[in-house]
């Protein structure tokens, strides 16, 4: 899955975005801010299958003191983005502690690709499982 151009309408000057989805964290640059509104036009791919129910990215505020601020948080669901392959630039709401605090375009692609596991689990391709430790 492709996870591109966003824009986001939060007045904060070092923004950046966590992308998590499942156990996969991308992270972002910090935007470039056009007229108070960070701009990313980054691309990140997940590894993922369609039993997937949602992205989730968190809107941070970089900080050279301190600790990074949170700013707020969206969860995307990923059945429209299955269903059709592709999710046009949508508008989605970025809420922090229950408060709408801005939006994000965020625009959504799906790659199906076939397997090379031919049929077997991953239990039963190789790696640490199928591995012995020697006494």
């Amino acid at each position: 899955m492709v996870w591109r151009k966003q824009i986001f309408y939060v007045s904060s000057t070092d923004a950046y975005a966590i992308i998590k989805c499942q156990d996969q964290e991308k992270t972002s640059k910090v935007a470039s801010v056009e007229r108070s509104s960070p701009t990313w036009n980054e691309t990140f791919m997940f590894a993922i299958s369609r039993d997937v129910k949602e992205l989730k990215i968190r809107i941070m505020d970089k900080d050279t003191l301190s600790a990074d601020d949170i700013v707020g948080e969206v969860t995307i669901p990923l059945g429209p983005v299955f269903e059709s392959e592709r999710v046009p630039s949508t508008m989605y709401n970025v809420v922090k502690d229950g408060t709408l605090c801005g939006g994000i375009n965020v625009s959504l692609k799906f790659n199906q690709q076939t397997t090379r596991s031919r049929g077997f689990s991953n239990e039963d391709l190789g790696g640490w499982k199928s591995s012995s430790a020697m006494d």
